[in-house]
Formats: structure tokens, C-alpha cells, sequence
């Protein structure tokens, strides 16, 4: 819906649009601060009203771990009671349980017996990376620690620099997987974000420079080289692997994910800032990713993303996920802030957020529904519950602050005025 004039004001400058927002990343915190603790260390991924999955002896997977710490680090700079406790949980979790003593580098999947996915994820200490930037800022004591480890390690054992972003996995002992032939972008990206907060908790250009070059690789050369749409999947010299099939479709769908598209526009953006500017590509790859994502890949029949296309732009994993909406309304955000064009971010910005609001939130059991089927109703064929609080806490408080950085950056700068 677009009524011109009427409707000139941007919703994240509207009084009410503000509060709604806050309300809505309050809940979240509300969700997850009370529900997820383990007592016996790490987090609960919960079930859809709020129960913890698992059993006794959970599994606890590194990237909600350090998620967790991100996420109420925010809280914490806002001034949210009890975030400090949550931080100091998962830091001490990462730190004593997660990390291994022996060979370096963080487990991916740990329970209360010891590893049990011993294998070293670039995905996972992307975000280990994340978290000890974002508890930095906060003030954690174990941040400046866990901070140089995990900076040795990406150095040492995933970056490549003649290709300029990381490797992906490996065994506890840093042999190879299925013979090291594997690489994706998707851990990239979420590196690319892990750097930008690491440069900006520090001050470090390295780790900027290393973004940038991530960016330039993954974006630049190989979307661009496509039409602006981002593949998943590559072999050790980055050539794009069209047939990958893994079947591990929460992380590693086949075909192109749109919700991708639309991370890489707002972190696009963020990192143009960062680099005051001396990337002039970045903005209008922005815009193009964000285009692609929204003609592709959203539904204008029923609503929300698709989450994959084949490689003739057609839908192919037909269902929708909660994270693109989160993705699409911070890169609409970023995009009506800096690169306003008629009415199309805007509208977009709109469109998003009527159908998180309408579809998206469990206005029952409180949290959002993280997959609905293509026809919108409530699903369970990729994530059993209400595990993340991430990409929609940051989704609800991006349009909030400056968009000129981490959320971590900007609270801080702006001393949690919203």
C-alpha cells in the first residue's frame, strides 16, 4: 500500500512506529532472558512457547552461544537489567566449554559430557568473534582474551589470503574435511559483520581491511559476475558449484538464497561507512541486491521470501523464513537512510514489516514464528522451535539508532537514546 503524501514521513522517524519496534525487541528479550538459560551452562533452544528442547543433557550449538552474548551485550548498552548476567553465562561457556584446550579453536556442538561435533566451523568462530567484539564494548572481562584467541585463529588456520575471506571447516585437529575442497560464502558473511564489530570495538584496520576484502570477493567479483545474485557454494579456488547439494538445508541450501541478498545490502552499506566512503561500488551493489531480492525472490502473491531459487531465478524451497524479513527490513533501513530513491525503499520497509506483524510474530506464545509454509501457516520442516533471538532482536532495533555501524557502535555512541 503507497497513499503518496500521505505517507511522505518515514515510519522510522514516527513516534509510535519507534515504540512498537522497542516493544517488539523488548518481548524478544522478555522471551529469551527467562527461557533460555541452562543452569548447567550455555542455552536452552526452546520449543514454540518458550519450553527447552533437548532433553537432559542438551546439545548446545556454538553460534547460539555467542548470539546469546551479542544480543544481550545490546542489552546491556541499553540499559536492560540482567543482560550483564547472560553475557558473563554464555562468555563463560564459550570460553570454558566451547573452546578446545588441546588443538585451539572452538567445538562446534558441545553438551554437558564434553564435544559433539568436534569439528572447527568458520560460521561458528565468525560468531565467537561477534560476541567477544560485542561483550568488549559492553565491558566484559573476558572479552580482550577471547578476542586475541579467536583472531589468532581465523588468522592461522581459516584465513587464505590469496583469496582474501576463509576456508570453512575442519576436524578438532585441523586435518581437513572431505579434503578441505569446500567454501562458502555464508560463513564469510557473518564474518564480514564479526569484523566490522571487531575494527570498531578496537580500532584495528586489520580486521577492516579484511572485511573489505571479504566483500570484494563474494560481492563484487562473483555476484556481480551473475547479475547481483549471491552464490552459496564454491570449491577451493571460489568457482561457483551450481549442483551442491548438502543435507543441511538450514545452513547450506542448494541453489541462491534471496535473505542473503539482503544481508549483504545493509553490511554492504555499513562497511562503505566504515570505509569512509572509498569503496564507491558498494552502494550501487547495495541497491542492486536489494532490487534482485525484492523482484525475485518476494512472494507478491501471498508474501514474504522465498527461501531459495533455483538457478533460473524460480522458487525452489517455497516455504518462508523469519530471518530475510528480519534481513530485508534492516537493509531497507539502511537503504532509505542513505541511498533514498522515490519511494521503493520505503515502501519495501512497509511491506516487510506489515507481514512480520501480520504472519511472523506469535502473538499467543509470544516470540516469532521462525518458518512459515509458502502459504504463511506456521511450520517445523527446518527449525523444531524458537531457538534465535539475533537476526530479529536486530531487526526490531537497527531502524532505532544511526545507521552508521554495529549496533554495539551506535548505542554506545549514542548512549542508548532512541
Amino acid at each position: 500500500m503507497s497513499d503518496g503524501g500521505a505517507t511522505a514521513q518515514k515510519w522510522n522517524n514516527l513516534p509510535y512506529h519507534r515504540r512498537w519496534l522497542l516493544d517488539q525487541a523488548d518481548g524478544l528479550f522478555d522471551f529469551f532472558q527467562y527461557r533460555a538459560v541452562n543452569p548447567a551452562g550455555g542455552f536452552f533452544d526452546l520449543d514454540d512457547t518458550g519450553l527447552p528442547l533437548g532433553g537432559a543433557n542438551p546439545t548446545r550449538g556454538i553460534h547460539a552461544s555467542a548470539r546469546m552474548v551479542h544480543c544481550f551485550s545490546i542489552g546491556y548498552l541499553l540499559g536492560r537489567p540482567g543482560s550483564g548476567d547472560i553475557i558473563d553465562h554464555g562468555m563463560r561457556y564459550l570460553w570454558e566449554r566451547h573452546r578446545d584446550n588441546e588443538h585451539g579453536g572452538y567445538f562446534w556442538q558441545v553438551n554437558d559430557d564434553g564435544a559433539v561435533d568436534s569439528a572447527k566451523q568458520g560460521y561458528g568462530h565468525a560468531f565467537v568473534l561477534l560476541a567477544a567484539s560485542s561483550a568488549k564494548v559492553a565491558g566484559h572481562p573476558l572479552a580482550d582474551d577471547m578476542l586475541a584467541d579467536i583472531s589468532e585463529i581465523l588468522d592461522t588456520k581459516f584465513w587464505e589470503a590469496p583469496h582474501g575471506a576463509i576456508a570453512e571447516e575442519f576436524n578438532s585437529d585441523w586435518s581437513p574435511i572431505d579434503g578441505g575442497g569446500y567454501r562458502g560464502q555464508n560463513s564469510n558473511m557473518h564474518l564480514t559483520e564479526a569484523l566490522m564489530a571487531a575494527y570498531e570495538a578496537t580500532g584495528d584496520k586489520t580486521y577492516l581491511v579484511k572485511a573489505e576484502s571479504i566483500a570484494e570477493l563474494i560481492v563484487r567479483r562473483l555476484a556481480g559476475s551473475v547479475g547481483f545474485r549471491v552464490a552459496e557454494h564454491f570449491d577451493r579456488q571460489w568457482t561457483v558449484d551450481k549442483s551442491y547439494y548438502h543435507p543441511d538445508e538450514m545452513f547450506r541450501p542448494a541453489g541462491t538464497t534471496p535473505g542473503h541478498w539482503l544481508e549483504w545490502a545493509r553490511l554492504l552499506l555499513q562497511l562503505w561507512v566504515l570505509g569512509d566512503k572509498r569503496h564507491g561500488w558498494m552502494p550501487d551493489a547495495a541497491k542492486s541486491l536489494f532490487v534482485q531480492s525484492m523482484s525475485l525472490g518476494w512472494d507478491r502473491e501471498k508474501g514474504g521470501f522465498f527461501y531459495t531459487l533455483d538457478w533460473d531465478d524460480n522458487p525452489a524451497k517455497t516455504n518462508k523464513l523469519w530471518w530475510p524479513m528480519c534481513e530485508g527490513a534492516g537493509a531497507a533501513h539502511f537503504l532509505n537512510e542513505h541511498l533514498p530513491a522515490d519511494r521503493f525503499y520505503e515502501d519495501s520497509y512497509r511491506l516487510i514489516w506489515g507481514t512480520i506483524a501480520n504472519r511472523f510474530l506469535d502473538h499467543q506464545n509470544g516470540g516469532w514464528h521462525e518458518e512459515l509454509t509458502e502459504d504463511l501457516v506456521p511450520a517445523h520442516t527446518l527449525f523444531p522451535g524458537k531457538g534465535d533471538i539475533y537476526h530479529a532482536l536486530q531487526a526490531c532495533l537497527i531502524p532505532l539508532f544511526p545507521a552508521t555501524g554495529s549496533l554495539t557502535k551506535v548505542i554506545a555512541e549514542t548512549k542508548g537514546r532512541i
